[in-house]
């Protein structure tokens, strides 16, 4: 005797179907992806698809947690709806149909969305620590070696008041001299600055200077930058510094040249103050100009502080 199998359909909710499998096509677009900008790029052009609009939009949340437009798929036109994402911002549909299945995927797909946001804002953070971290070193190093003259001649000095003195001062300049925004107007003379680092350093060379226009530097940070550069100098063994200013109608410039080894014998070089150049560098910013290092023909180093005119 043989017996046929009994089947049993089931009603089949396609519907449902549908809409799980876009939810796992929009989940894999944000969850695969390098990025949460990469992976929404695919979800708006595929929801513009679903919902047969001209534009989708997904608005979400910026670096200072306000709504900012990041993707676009298509042209604004047509009738606006919104499918909010909750804490991942909000889809905009333009001229579309937002359909039930669409809203539900949706709707799984926004908690990931905000753990893709969460997690870039994490690594941006973590990344601006690691540059403060070494910002802290720097600076530290920097101090170290700035403060280190002054107390020692204080050490040796039978009245330290005025080395003391100096080295408060310095300690100031730097911290001045390690904020990242803007200064004011200013305008220094170089030769005072000048006479001054020389002083500080106690070196052999012989420095002269051809400056007859002031730059626009404060004073103690502008002694910070000189010194430095004439320990690079001292340090790579330089006999003569020679620092001169040059103009022409788009910029002015302040050159510090020496005859030392050179920027090419690091093992001299290095073993300055040149671990202060990017601090230097970050001062010269701060007035609006730039700090370059260059080497000079047939040997010797050339520093060039370089301010925009604001005048023709």
């Amino acid at each position: 005797m043989s017996f046929a199998p009994n089947l049993i359909e089931l009603p089949v909710d396609r519907a449902r179907r549908a809409r799980d499998s876009l939810s796992c096509d929009l989940l894999d677009a944000v969850a695969l992806a390098d990025g949460a900008a990469s992976g929404m790029r695919r979800v708006v052009d595929r929801v513009r698809r679903e919902a047969g609009a001209t534009g989708v939009e997904w608005w979400g949340p910026g670096e200072d947690s306000t709504l900012t437009r990041i993707v676009t798929s298509g042209t604004s036109h047509g009738e606006r709806a919104s499918a909010p994402l909750g804490r991942a911002g909000v889809l905009v549909i333009h001229g579309g149909r937002l359909s039930a299945a669409l809203e539900s995927a949706l709707s799984d797909l926004a908690p990931v969305i905000r753990g893709r946001v969460n997690e870039e804002y994490l690594a941006r953070a973590a990344a601006s620590l690691a540059r403060r971290n070494e910002a802290l070193d720097e600076f530290a190093a920097l101090v170290a070696h700035e403060l280190k003259t002054p107390l020692q001649a204080a050490l040796a000095a039978e009245d330290p008041t005025a080395f003391i003195d100096e080295a408060l001062d310095l300690v100031d300049v730097l911290l001045a001299a390690a904020q990242t925004g803007p200064v004011g107007e200013a305008s220094t003379d170089v030769g005072g600055c000048l006479d001054r680092a020389v002083g500080s350093l106690g070196s052999q060379m012989r420095v002269t200077s051809d400056v007859p226009a002031p730059v626009p530097v404060p004073p103690g940070p502008l002694f910070v930058v000189l010194r430095n550069l004439l320990s690079n100098a001292a340090s790579a063994g330089a006999t003569t510094v020679h620092v001169k200013s040059e103009r022409s109608y788009r910029c002015s410039r302040l050159l510090v040249e020496d005859d030392g080894a050179g920027l090419g014998a690091r093992d001299r070089y290095a073993t300055g103050s040149r671990l202060g150049l990017p601090l230097c560098r970050q001062i010269v910013a701060r007035s609006g100009g730039a700090l370059a290092l260059s080497a000079r023909v047939p040997n010797g180093s050339r520093a060039t502080l370089t301010f925009g005119l604001t005048e023709a």
